[in-house]
C-alpha cells in the first residue's frame, strides 16, 4: 500500500473546480517501474511522485508518458508539501529548479515555458469562440486556444487539449500559462476547463510563474 493524496489545483473563490491530481508524498513508496502502470491507473492529468521532500525532488506523469515539468502538479506539491510537510522554496522536476512562493492563499511556481509541454497557443477571436470549440484544431495534438475577455483588464478565456497522452481535454494547464504569459508578455488572469482559475505573469530572464488556489479532497491508500 502506499498513500495517495488527491488534490484540486486552480479552484476559483469558492474552491470550486480545479484541475484534480495525485501525489504519493512517499514516492519511494511506489517503485520505478510501476509508476507510469500507477499514472495509468489513476487517470489524472498528472500524477506526482515525491523522492525527496526536503530536497524537492519530484517525477511527474501523465497516463501516457513522463514530463519533465508541468505547472498544475508543481503548484499542487508545494502546496501540499506545507501543509503534511515543510514549506518548500524550490521543487525540483527533471526539467530544473522550480522557484515557489505563496501570496494571499495561493500557491506559484516559476519555471521557463520550454520546459513544459510544446504548446501550440491559438488565439480566437472571442471568448465565445473559445467556448464553441469542440476541440483543437484538426491536425493540433498539442493546443491551447484563446482569447480575450477584457485586454486591457488582461482576462483570457482558454482551453487546452492534450490528445497524444490519454488526457483530451484538461481542466486547468499551469504550463499553458506559463507559456501564454511569455507570449504575452504581461500579468494575466485565466479562466480555464469548467470554471479554474490561473494567475500567470512574465518575470524576465526567460522565466515566468502561475498560480492559484489548491484543496486536498481525500487521502487514501492505493493498492500496487
Amino acid at each position: 500500500m502506499a498513500e495517495l493524496h488527491i488534490l484540486r489545483v486552480f479552484c476559483d473563490a469558492e474552491w470550486e473546480f480545479g484541475n484534480p491530481l495525485g501525489v504519493f508524498l512517499d514516492g519511494g513508496e511506489v517503485p520505478e517501474q510501476r509508476r507510469q502502470a500507477v499514472a495509468t491507473e489513476l487517470g489524472f492529468s498528472e500524477t506526482v511522485f515525491v523522492d525527496d521532500a526536503a530536497a524537492g525532488r519530484i517525477r511527474i506523469f501523465t497516463p501516457g508518458y513522463e514530463l519533465g515539468f508541468a505547472g498544475h502538479p508543481t503548484v499542487g506539491t508545494a502546496w501540499l508539501l506545507g501543509k503534511e510537510r515543510a514549506p518548500v522554496e524550490i521543487l525540483r522536476p527533471p526539467a530544473g529548479e522550480v522557484a515557489v512562493r505563496v501570496d494571499g492563499g495561493m500557491t506559484f511556481v516559476s519555471a521557463r515555458p520550454e520546459w513544459g509541454p510544446d504548446w501550440k497557443l491559438i488565439e480566437l477571436p472571442d471568448a465565445a469562440a473559445v467556448e464553441a470549440a469542440d476541440g483543437p484544431p484538426e491536425g493540433e495534438e498539442l493546443a491551447c486556444i484563446w482569447a480575450w475577455i477584457d485586454q486591457a483588464e488582461g482576462t483570457v478565456r482558454s482551453r487546452c487539449f492534450s490528445l497524444d497522452d490519454g488526457i483530451g481535454e484538461d481542466e486547468a494547464t499551469g504550463s499553458a500559462a506559463i507559456c501564454l504569459a511569455a507570449a504575452l508578455d504581461r500579468d494575466i488572469a485565466i479562466r480555464q476547463g469548467r470554471g479554474s482559475r490561473l494567475a500567470a505573469r512574465r518575470l524576465g530572464e526567460g522565466r515566468a510563474e502561475v498560480g492559484g488556489r489548491v484543496v486536498l479532497d481525500a487521502v487514501r491508500d492505493f493498492a500496487l
